[in-house]
């Protein structure tokens, strides 16, 4: 006899946990969305001695004590706190005890680029002054990937749960959404906690530096004279479960996860190929059963250097005929890196939930290589039924999420 084969379930998202420099928790957020909110200001996180400028999108008012009931919260790296944190959120905002969410099978999955590279940071800084007998062993213990995960099912108390963190560096959060969205289809599990976290560091604004690639002020996608990116931080945790389980308990849906694409194209280390993101975007279309025309906006990863912007927007004319608005809240939150994706996918479910298309700020003229409508500097109220989340990273990691409103297909 064979097996009977189950149909795959309808998966959406029932809680959102944020942790961001416009606003911590969905209330702030959501505000900070409407309202154009700019989350930059000089970095203080690090000496910013010697660098021509340097501002970036930190949080300020974030106390681990105010959201993680574990007694060792202040040991924990900063990404992992606002993981933890932004989970606890999320889980709470999905109206769900804790009880609950520990008596069902669990994934957490976290996307990240720099890990706890803060703290490593730091490492480095004291080993040049002091040598390496100075070490912090709990700094150097709490710097390993794996805790953005792993702090999440230490602070919720998970047992039964497959633990994971994923390093596909700007896209990755997307790419944990999808890890997610996959797991609860198929019916591995029964509540996925995914997303992003990340936090400010020296090396990787550094980095970004040296490529010539850091904004001198603000950052402005599709803009004429745009000037390249600003980093930031935080986290974005969606809580994920089957439509049966959702509807069983009476939670609150705010989109359902059509489907994803992702590919990686490996042409360069740095330089995004528009051909090969038209490729994800028609993957993830065919993958969540939609066209073109169904979708009314696109969350772009819209950084606002000249070679991202160009180079999407060309892919996004590639596959739709008459896109659709285009718009990047990187002008809001500064690029967040891992957490990026997955705070759009925050963003984009709050959007179809709430009935608007949030803003590109910081505006002027948009750049006719670009020839978006990226929705400037004012949010615009709009029905909204299927929505596209694009993801692009270092190396050619492309991941492409479609979010829709939820409707009865009965």
């Amino acid at each position: 006899m064979h097996e009977e084969r189950q149909s795959p379930r309808r998966v959406v998202i029932t809680g959102l946990g944020v942790v961001t420099s416009i606003g911590i928790g969905v209330t702030e957020f959501l505000a900070g969305l409407r309202a154009g909110r700019s989350g930059v200001k000089p970095i203080t996180s690090f000496d910013t001695t010697g660098f021509a400028h340097a501002n970036g999108a930190e949080i300020d008012e974030f106390d681990p004590a105010d959201w993680l009931e574990r007694a060792d919260a202040a040991e924990l790296g900063r990404a992992s706190q606002f993981s933890a944190a932004a989970a606890r959120m999320a889980v709470a905002d999905a109206g769900l005890s804790l009880d609950e969410v520990r008596g069902r099978r669990a994934l957490v999955s976290v996307g990240t680029t720099d890990a706890e590279s803060r703290d490593l940071d730091n490492l480095i800084g004291v080993q040049v002054e002091h040598g390496p007998e100075r070490l912090d062993p709990v700094i150097a213990r709490r710097s390993t990937a794996g805790r953005l995960s792993s702090s999440i099912v230490r602070e919720l108390g998970l047992t039964d749960v497959e633990a994971v963190t994923i390093p596909t560096a700007c896209a990755a959060g997307n790419y944990a959404i999808g890890y997610g969205f996959d797991a609860i289809r198929d019916g591995d599990v029964d509540v996925s906690l995914c997303g992003g976290a990340d936090a400010v560091c020296r090396k990787t604004f550094t980095g970004f530096y040296r490529l010539g690639t850091i904004a001198p002020e603000v950052c402005q996608p599709f803009e004429r004279d745009r000037k390249g990116i600003l980093t930031g931080e935080g986290a974005g945790i969606l809580v994920m479960e089957s439509l049966d389980s959702a509807l069983a308990r009476g939670a609150r849906i705010y989109a359902e996860v059509l489907g994803y694409g992702l590919n990686c194209d490996a042409n360069h280390p740095v330089a995004p190929d528009r051909d090969s993101l038209a490729r994800c975007i028609e993957l993830a279309h065919r993958n969540a059963g939609v066209k073109p025309e169904d979708i009314d906006f696109i969350s772009a990863h819209g950084t606002g250097t000249k070679a991202n912007d160009v180079t999407e927007s060309g892919a996004i004319r590639q596959v739709f005929d008459a896109p659709p608005p285009t718009i990047s809240i990187k002008g809001m939150l500064g690029h967040t890196m891992g957490a990026a994706s997955a705070l759009a996918s925050a963003a984009c479910a709050l959007a179809i939930k709430e009935g608007f298309i949030p803003p590109t700020i910081n505006h002027t003229e948009t750049d006719p290589e670009c020839g978006v409508d990226c929705v400037p500097n004012v949010a615009r109220e709009a029905d909204l039924d299927v929505v596209q989340n694009n993801a692009l990273a270092f190396a050619g990691n492309n991941a492409v999420l479609i979010l829709g409103r939820y409707r009865d297909a009965g």
